[in-house]
């Protein structure tokens, strides 16, 4: 990095990134800041380059480190609302959703406008099983940005698991084999108790899972490895997901396919090299 870059710049290149969909390129740029920040002992700036980290390590996935880092921006800004929606969404992503709703309903009493807020603190009711608030909140939601969250594409049952299937056939011949003793099934949602099995806890909008050891691997440390191999595709979060019936059909066969992939042995970075992140 040049000799003359500054922490305020750094923060703005973050920002810029956060923007962008650069979430790696946004951490390294706050982790730079934030080191500079602290030399100058500029405590704000310090806040808001750990916020910008905080961003950053949600987009990626790592929900704990992320709560941690949006934390010291909080302590320096109580009162920020874009700073305690970024807690309240780290919190959902945690699955602490009586925390995660406590605070969103503090920030629509005092912005009752914000759409994002409406759709968060809906999904948190809807997993705490109070489903009149939950659709109140999701149906407002769409009112004020029909755009960013439209309705969801509902198939009934068997038409998903009619999908499901037809993806599962055009596997190569070799694949399906390895197939034969893993289930495959769709759930509405998956349960709590399984998403803080992970490290960083996987996000309650997950789209599937793989459980089990990898094809071949007998040693793995994974909790779920003493069950039979399986494979899960959300319902729920995937029909939230598409935005029209055929971005519905197509995150069903990557979702199916990214999760075969597990089961095959491959990483999250292969996957994303193969296009099924």
């Amino acid at each position: 990095m040049p000799g003359n870059v500054t922490a305020e710049t750094l923060l703005e290149e973050a920002q810029d990134a956060l923007d962008e969909g650069d979430a790696e390129r946004a951490l390294d740029l706050a982790i730079e800041g934030s080191r500079l920040a602290g030399r100058a002992d500029d405590e704000e700036l310090t806040a808001r380059l750990a916020l910008a980290e905080g961003q950053a390590l949600l987009a990626l996935g790592d929900s704990r480190v992320a709560l941690e880092r949006i934390a010291v921006a909080v302590r320096a800004f109580p009162d920020d609302l874009d700073v305690r929606t970024e807690e309240a969404s780290a919190l959902h992503e945690l699955s602490r959703f009586e925390e995660a709703a406590d605070l969103l309903t503090r920030i629509l009493h005092e912005d009752p406008g914000d759409a994002g807020c409406h759709w968060l603190l809906g999904l948190c009711l809807e997993r705490l099983g109070r489903a009149e608030g939950s659709e109140r909140h999701l149906r407002r939601a769409r009112e004020l940005a029909p755009g960013d969250f439209p309705e969801p594409v509902v198939l009934s049952p068997d038409a998903f698991e009619a999908v499901v299937e037809e993806a599962l056939a055009e596997l190569p011949e070799p694949v399906r084999r390895y197939l034969a003793n893993v289930a495959v099934t769709v759930e509405d949602l998956p349960e709590v108790e399984e998403l803080l099995l992970s490290d960083p806890p996987h996000s309650p909008s997950i789209l599937g899972i793989f459980r089990g050891s990898p094809l071949g691997d007998k040693a793995s440390m994974d909790p779920w490895s003493h069950f039979p191999s399986s494979i899960a595709l959300f319902q729920r979060n995937l029909e939230r997901y598409a935005r029209d019936r055929e971005e519905l059909l197509d995150e069903i066969r990557v979702t199916l396919l990214h999760e075969v992939g597990h089961f095959l042995g491959l990483d999250e970075d292969q996957l994303r090299d193969l296009g099924l992140d």
